[in-house]
């Protein structure tokens, strides 16, 4: 069961438990981490399920789609690392992944 690692804006850490196939945005709703709104439930059209993966991580997440990118266009605090948690299903291989939540998303 891979875990992740969920820093919001200010620190605070969430560990949570999770099952591959769930995505990014799945695991932090499903656990209540704060700053995760998933207001369009997963349907790349919103972006307040925007994240910061750890550069650590990138390789093995990857970059995001052309639909991803456009919705991150409108994203305030858009970053290399920016990816929507919905467009990133969880894999065995991303146990103990790390991504950090922005600021406006508090």
């Amino acid at each position: 069961m891979p875990q992740i690692l969920f820093i919001e804006y200010d620190g605070t850490e969430h560990r949570v438990d999770t099952d591959a196939g769930r995505t990014i945005m799945q695991a932090a709703t499903d656990n209540l981490v704060p700053g995760i709104d998933a207001d369009c439930g997963g349907e790349c059209s919103c972006a307040t399920c925007h994240v910061f993966v750890d550069p650590a991580w990138l390789a093995t997440i990857g970059g995001p789609g052309p639909q991803e990118a456009t919705m991150l266009d409108l994203a305030p605090e858009r970053q290399d690392t920016s990816r929507l948690g919905c467009q990133i299903e969880i894999t065995d291989a991303m146990d103990g992944l790390v991504v950090r939540l922005p600021q406006f998303q508090m």
